[in-house]
């Protein structure tokens, strides 16, 4: 029986043909597939190789931190202590990382932030060291920390991602814009759809003044789409600005469109550099027909219309959308970041901590 020779740029890799032995280059049908099969196999006991690494660390970290308040507790350890121990444990084991002054202190912190052992093995012990300081020195409320710690293992945020949106409280804005989606989606889709927007928008990054009209936020938006998306949130595709529609030989023109992967629908942004007016709903309602009719397939959800006002009347938005038959959320943006760049946080800094083992230190010998 003849062997099947496989051509040499279907190889897998394809770059080691050079150094591969005549022979080798041989292969049997389907070798290729269950090559392909056992590298993901292989990534993938890599990853959870590499999670259980971290996890035992975080532990680790917060076992030492968690001997450290108890010492200091009963046995009014100072920063003299922290100190010494800091140049022990590096002299022990030189090979590893992480057991400064400083990072002993975070150790404090981290341990003093999750009392409880089950959260950091079943939590934030997924999350990266970095990522855990981050949420230690930006977050003040235990709840909203590990609300953000849940989102950043949820999407795989990285530490610039998780700092970003902490700094813009994506979570205090979720859920914020005025909708009509109880009114006129289905229950399951409702409770996602509402959630996927917020209110305000911040659009601090697009880099335009305060007077700019609509087309020259649209271009700022196309310049820093990356950011654009991120700020409108996951799940968010971009499809085009100024999309084309005809209706009754008319022309039309949708200011951004978007797909929306988890909501499996289209998604409407109407920008307006004013204030909110009723009339717009009845705008956006006709995109929205519209694009159901010529867009949407018959696998995709209804279409959702998203409007982005300068400013807003709550009360008149809310009216607005009563008798609106189409699903549509209001919100404002904001061009200038208005928002606080830091959080107050209830953990102590390191300066505070170590000011506060200096004075437990005056009693040491």
């Amino acid at each position: 029986m003849s062997k099947k020779i496989v051509n040499p740029e279907a190889w897998p890799d394809s770059n080691l043909q050079s150094d591969m032995p005549a022979a080798l280059a041989q292969v049997p049908s389907g070798y290729a597939d269950w090559l392909a099969e056992l590298k993901t196999r292989i990534h993938t006991a890599q990853q959870r190789a590499a999670l259980a690494v971290n996890r035992e660390l975080l532990l680790l970290y917060w076992q030492i931190g968690r001997d450290i308040l108890e010492r200091q507790a009963q046995q009014a350890w100072g920063a003299k202590v922290i100190e010494r121990l800091a140049h022990d444990l590096r002299v022990a084991f030189p090979e590893m990382k992480g057991f400064s002054r400083a990072n002993l202190m975070y150790m404090r912190a981290f341990a003093g932030a999750w009392p409880d052992e089950a959260i950091v093995q079943q939590l934030v012990g997924q999350l990266p060291w970095g990522h855990n300081l981050v949420l230690l020195t930006k977050l003040k409320n235990p709840q909203m920390r590990m609300g953000y710690a849940q989102r950043a293992i949820q999407y795989g945020w990285s530490r610039n991602v998780l700092n970003i949106h902490i700094e813009t409280r994506l979570l205090e804005r979720e859920g914020k814009a005025v909708t009509n989606f109880a009114e006129q989606l289905p229950a399951p889709q409702s409770d996602l759809a509402r959630n996927t927007l917020k209110d305000p928008y911040l659009f601090d990054f697009l880099g335009v003044g305060k007077e700019a009209d609509e087309r020259e936020i649209e271009s700022a938006i196309i310049q820093h789409i990356t950011r654009f998306l991120l700020e409108l949130g996951a799940g968010f595709a971009y499809v085009g600005r100024q999309v084309h529609i005809e209706v009754g030989g008319d022309d039309f023109f949708i200011d951004l469109l978007f797909y929306h992967l988890k909501l499996r629908c289209y998604v409407v942004v109407e920008l307006k550099a004013g204030a909110f007016k009723p009339e717009h709903t009845g705008q956006l309602n006709f995109y929205l027909s519209a694009v159901d009719s010529q867009v949407k397939s018959e696998h995709d959800n209804p279409t959702i219309g998203l409007l982005l006002c300068k400013t807003q009347n709550r009360v008149v938005a809310e009216y607005s959308l009563r008798d609106t038959n189409k699903p549509i959320g209001v919100a404002e943006y904001q061009l200038i970041e208005s928002l606080p760049k830091e959080l107050q946080t209830s953990l102590p800094s390191i300066e505070q901590i170590e000011r506060e083992l200096g004075a437990a230190g005056e009693t040491e010998t």
